[in-house]
């Protein structure tokens, strides 16, 4: 997240949340920390917040309705009375131990901070923070011993990677909120308790989203589904890996039949696209609209996974930005080896 030079720490308090089937025990704080410090709470702004992506963003969730949802609950009464504060962050607190049952759930510190001005969508709304600390980082610390320089090892929380964390904007409450979230420890499916159990929230279908996700469908056609039932090279593949890439980097709104025209071409691939397609939005319970504007933030995330690479063996990497027809692929009777032939005007 860029621009929260401005943001303003109105309330911060940390309890330490362990795991109840350790015998790990539930820490709370009666008041929120003493902040006089500025490169304090510079640094806590920075610990807290540079870790979100605001463009990728959920809303709270219930099977009955969202005001049954706890963590829901809880916020917005510190929205409605910021004199909650304490007592609705200890019972944040309490939820967030209670769901901490499974095995790989580290104990940590928890905090909850409510900030104004914090930057979304062309505007500085308040928004609620609940951040999660779990891995600890080893540090030196240099120190004068008389005439000489003594070093001591000691153990911190590193402000350059926040483990995981929630950032719930007063905006559209009624539809659950606007929330982003972090998570980037115990990502196996049996142990995302934080997103699922806890949080209990489900990603928006907005532009971003939708974006993102049919590019890394694409990916996933291209790589995995086309070669078990088409005859497609490396070449092939990256090249219309590269065609997806530039129609979404070329394009200020996504059809999808104009898409599979331009990008896919062959009708029977285009058949074989739409099946998994389906397959996929039904396995990853996602949905997309025939249109959509594309986000060009999506775009760009995804670009760094879409592979240009022609890898063979371990001797050569060979890039294919495009001009396929520069490019030949053969084999060699006598070597009994395959190879490419490159063509190119200028040697830079």
């Amino acid at each position: 997240m860029t621009g929260t030079e401005h943001v303003k720490l109105e309330k911060v308090i940390v309890h330490r949340v362990g795991n109840p089937t350790r015998g790990e025990q539930l820490s709370l704080s009666m008041m929120p920390l003493t902040l006089n410090d500025e490169l304090v709470r510079s640094m806590l702004v920075k610990y807290f917040l540079h870790g979100f992506n605001e463009h990728e963003q959920y809303r709270f969730t219930h099977l009955s309705e969202v005001g049954m949802n706890e963590v829901y609950h809880y916020v917005q009464q510190i929205f409605k009375d910021p004199e909650n504060f304490s007592q609705s962050s200890a019972l944040i607190a309490q939820f967030l131990y209670n769901k901490s049952t499974h095995a790989r759930v580290k104990e940590g510190e928890l905090y909850v901070a409510l900030m104004q001005e914090v930057p979304f969508e062309n505007d500085f709304v308040t928004a609620l923070g609940i951040f999660k600390s779990e891995t600890k980082d080893a540090f030196l610390k240099v120190f004068t011993h008389g005439q000489n320089l003594e070093v001591t090892a000691e153990e911190g929380i590193s402000i350059n990677k926040l483990d995981k964390g929630c950032l719930v904007f007063k905006t559209q409450s009624d539809d659950g909120y606007r929330v982003c979230v972090v998570d980037n420890t115990n990502k196996s499916n049996d142990a995302q308790y934080w997103v699922n159990d806890f949080l209990q929230v489900t990603p928006i279908a907005n532009e971003y989203r939708q974006t993102g996700q049919f590019l890394q469908l694409c990916r996933e056609f291209v790589t995995g589904e086309m070669p078990e039932n088409f005859e497609v090279t490396k070449q092939e593949q990256i090249e219309l890996m590269q065609r997806s890439l530039d129609y979404f980097k070329t394009k200020e709104q996504f059809d999808y039949n104009e898409f599979t025209q331009e990008v896919i071409h062959h009708p029977e691939v285009i058949e074989q696209f739409a099946q998994f397609k389906d397959q996929y939005a039904q396995a990853r319970q996602v949905e997309w609209d025939e249109s959509f504007d594309i986000d060009l933030n999506a775009v760009k995330k995804q670009g760094r996974v879409f592979k240009s690479v022609l890898k063979l063996d371990k001797n050569f990497h060979i890039y294919i930005h495009g001009r396929r027809d520069l490019i030949e692929r053969g084999f060699d009777e006598e070597k009994g080896k395959h190879f490419y032939k490159v063509y190119f005007e200028q040697e830079a």
